[in-house]
């Protein structure tokens, strides 16, 4: 089952990372953009780790407070609660 959970959070913060840099690329070229919903929807489901990478490294939306701010709020909270699952009795 732990397995799986890895496998899935691997999945989930790859995809959340390419995203945002798929999004600057197309912001970079006037093209058709990927929602800012898309993107916290990949965080919320686990991707946040990706999804800062991705902001650092692409350097996209780190102008955006809310993305700033709400993506390492929300990485702590899913930390929590991973470390709460695997450790409670």
């Amino acid at each position: 089952m732990k397995e799986l959970v890895l496998i899935y959070l691997i999945l989930v913060n790859v995809v959340a990372f390419s995203f945002m840099g798929v999004d600057k690329n197309r912001a970079q070229k006037n093209k058709w953009r990927i929602p800012e919903s898309r993107l916290w929807f990949f965080a919320w489901i686990g991707g946040s780790l990706g999804s800062i990478i991705g902001m650092r490294i692409f350097h996209h939306k780190t102008k955006h407070q809310l993305f700033r701010l709400g993506m390492p709020v929300l990485l702590i909270l899913q930390l929590a609660l991973i470390f709460y699952l695997i450790y409670r009795t």
